[in-house]
């Protein structure tokens, strides 16, 4: 995959609507991205990341106790609420916030994702591998062997040149989806109305030959339980010399 110097993204989307139901009952009073790991809220990485990028413009989606969400982020010009009044699922929720993203592409992050950035920042070097003019769909992979607990059989194969495909039947993938992934709005084109997943459109992108994927370079977690919420903190907060640092 060739860099692209000139590359720039300024709009993101964090999803952050779901019930939660996994992580009960830290979700018994509060959305999943208000629950607090290792001293920020799990919307606050996410934040955080997409800042330091120079993200200029963030639409949240907000469903489950959406109240709270627009409250936290009450101080947030930069932030712009998109509630649904009925759940959308991930690919709905992304096509009912399209008028707020603009016609370029743009980053779509899961707020249940937890990454530590390795040398380079992921969000900047998904940036500068993001190619317009060949790509609709780029994702944030991370290797299953670097991941603690069930990884089930992993999601994507990747080839020489960055091109994803999914795992099919009964093969088992050496990468995981990490929650990060930037998208193109064409992408969207003749999609349904209401509810459906993104894995509709990785898989129509895949199909066109404009799905692409890139290896993360750091630590990884997915915090969509209270038991992955604990371990994930304590590997953030008491793990090696290498964690700690970044």
């Amino acid at each position: 995959m060739t860099a692209n110097d000139s590359a720039t993204i300024n709009t993101a989307m964090v999803l952050a609507a779901g019930l939660g139901t996994r992580m009960q009952p830290l979700t018994d009073d509060r959305p999943k991205p208000l629950v607090v790991m290792a001293g920020q809220t799990l919307l606050d990485r996410v934040l955080g990341h997409l800042s330091t990028e120079g993200i200029t413009r963030i639409v949240v989606n907000t469903h489950y106790k959406g109240e709270m969400i627009a409250d936290h982020l009450a101080n947030r010009a930069d932030v712009t609420l998109s509630p649904e009044p009925a759940l959308l699922e991930t690919g709905g929720g992304v096509r009912n916030a399209l008028p707020h993203l603009g016609d370029d592409a743009f980053f779509v992050v899961n707020c249940d994702a937890v990454w530590l950035d390795g040398p380079t920042p992921a969000l900047h070097r998904m940036t500068q591998a993001w190619r317009d003019d060949d790509m609709d769909a780029l994702l944030l992979l991370q290797r299953t062997v670097s991941i603690q607990g069930e990884t089930g059989r992993g999601d994507y194969f990747l080839d020489s040149e960055g091109y994803a495909a999914r795992r099919h039947e009964s093969a088992i993938a050496p990468f995981l989806f990490a929650g990060v992934q930037i998208l193109h709005p064409r992408l969207f084109d003749d999609t349904p109305d209401g509810p459906f997943s993104l894995n509709l459109l990785y898989d129509r992108a895949e199909e066109a030959g404009r799905l692409h994927g890139l290896v993360h370079d750091g630590e990884w977690y997915h915090v969509g339980t209270p038991e992955q919420r604990e371990r994930a903190e304590y590997e953030i907060t008491h793990g090696n010399e290498s964690v700690n640092s970044r």
